[in-house]
């Protein structure tokens, strides 16, 4: 059976573009079959070296050689942006208010926007709603009553709760008497902080 001869390069073949010169490394007589830049500013300007000190010159090769902290970052900015110019997002060249798109004309099989402006909704109601107070979550979900809630339907909503579930009412059911309990419990929570709220408004 044949053997597919490979034809692609090696990883340190030398550059088949490569001058017939010697290596550019003084008192070096070894054929130049590598490239390197001669400098950050002369990026397509070479030097010709062999591999040993194409090897030396990378290990030693800094861009950023010479240039301050500033001018560095400045540098990285630019190449995210490929040396294009930036603006603000929302405007256009020169400051320009631009028109943003509307998001009914975009394609979006993946209804990734879709979802984003449920979770939109989600917010906005979220922030809608009264929140709870959170030492009052268990207690109100116990005594079944919803956020806001005044002092005067609380009571009407304990009392009703208290008559439902007292031991006399039930034949002495002990499981009734544990629940009143936990009733009795969650009004007085309930009935302290919406009176502790009553006073700061008074004052």
């Amino acid at each position: 059976m044949m053997k597919r001869r490979n034809t692609r390069p090696r990883a340190f073949d030398p550059d088949p573009n490569a001058p017939q010169r010697c290596c550019d490394m003084p008192d070096c007589t070894s054929p130049a079959g590598y490239r390197a830049p001669r400098s950050r500013d002369s990026l397509n300007q070479y030097y010709w070296f062999c591999l040993e000190h194409v090897r030396e010159y990378n290990a030693r090769w800094d861009y950023y050689k010479g240039m301050s902290p500033g001018q560095i970052e400045a540098h990285l900015r630019s190449d995210i942006s490929w040396d294009r110019p930036t603006w603000t997002f929302g405007q256009g060249p020169g400051g320009g208010r631009r028109t943003m798109p509307n998001e009914e004309d975009i394609l979006d099989p993946l209804d990734i926007l879709g979802q984003n402006r449920r979770a939109r909704a989600e917010r906005a109601r979220a922030q809608a709603e009264p929140r709870v107070p959170v030492p009052l979550r268990e207690p109100l979900a116990i005594l079944g009553l919803d956020w806001p809630v005044t002092l005067a339907d609380a009571k009407t909503h304990y009392r009703a709760l208290a008559r439902k579930h007292h031991p006399d009412t039930n034949h002495g059911d002990l499981a009734a008497e544990e629940r009143l309990k936990k009733i009795n419990v969650a009004f007085t929570i309930v009935k302290a902080h919406l009176q502790a709220e009553e006073l700061e408004k008074a004052d």
